[in-house]
């Protein structure tokens, strides 16, 4: 048996997608994306988003556009965002669809309700949004915007970042 140092199914750089990989360059907080409430919860692990400060301040993210949390956010207007920590790492895989959770993600850790949708009890921080215009297809993604209505934070002292396929913390 042969150990590589490098992934043994991964394409050369010649064939691979030089968008992905610009992307995969650029570091970001993980998030958590969720809406609905009891018995309509849908989530999604959301690292493609940004801040605009202003009055409301705003969130644009890409979103997969047929994962559940896109549909459910329709439907209520609202959602809520999770910032996660170091130890939400399985976590964040569950609600990307990348690792198996029994009984479905929302089982990973304790959620409270929200009027903007369910948030997780020890997020450092977290933020309640009301989609602010239609959802449209940008690429292969959703780019959903929302306006920011609340607002918690908290230490933000293990953060779970992710940068080329890798999570880690500051």
């Amino acid at each position: 048996m042969t150990i590589h140092s490098s992934h043994p199914f991964l394409p050369s750089d010649d064939k691979r997608d030089p968008v992905r990989r610009l992307r995969g360059r650029l570091g970001a907080a993980v998030t958590v994306w969720t809406a609905g409430g009891e018995g309509t919860m849908a989530g999604l692990t959301v690292s493609s988003m940004l801040v605009a400060g202003g009055e409301p301040g705003r969130v644009l993210g890409l979103v997969d556009p047929d994962a559940d949390v896109a549909e459910v956010m329709r439907g209520t207007g609202r959602l809520a965002i999770s910032v996660l920590r170091w130890p939400h790492r399985a976590m964040a895989d569950a609600f990307a669809g990348t690792a198996p959770a029994p009984g479905g993600p929302f089982r990973m850790a304790e959620w409270r309700p929200t009027e903007w949708g369910p948030v997780l009890d020890d997020a450092p921080a977290w933020a309640g949004c009301r989609v602010a215009t239609d959802p449209r297809q940008v690429g292969w993604s959703l780019l959903v915007e929302a306006e920011i209505e609340h607002v918690v934070l908290g230490e933000d002292s293990d953060p779970l970042l992710y940068r080329r396929g890798r999570y880690f913390t500051a």
